[in-house]
């Protein structure tokens, strides 16, 4: 497949399981969980989905658990909304990104109001 392709299938399927997400009912899904990232193989037999909680990566590996237990449900519901030859087996990976990008951001946070006040 060539590239660009490949990048509209991956932004269709982060797009589709980002409104899945929002209809499940395991509640170590709800909450502040986002998709970082959609990883899709050349030939679309494995997708693999990195899931960040604002919790930290305790939350997020809770919801993993929750999401490979829903992965038959995501990956049919994937299947009817998207026109895919084939649906792709769906990994899921935990990441601590949003956590530390928060931190890193209160840390600049503090470090300006320190600026500000010390002329």
């Amino acid at each position: 497949m060539p590239s660009h392709k490949m990048g509209r299938v991956t932004e269709d399927i982060l797009r589709e399981l980002t409104a899945i997400f929002r209809e499940l009912k395991d509640p170590r899904v709800q909450g502040l969980i986002s998709i970082l990232r959609v990883e899709v193989t050349n030939d679309l037999s494995f997708c693999t989905v990195y899931v960040s909680s604002m919790d930290g990566l305790d939350r997020a590996k809770e919801a993993v658990k929750g999401l490979r237990s829903a992965s038959g449900f995501i990956r049919h519901e994937l299947g009817s909304r998207l026109s895919l030859r084939k649906v792709p087996e769906l990994l899921f990976r935990a990441t601590d990104s949003i956590e530390y990008g928060a931190n890193i951001s209160r840390i600049l946070n503090e470090l300006k109001e320190d600026d500000h006040g010390n002329p």
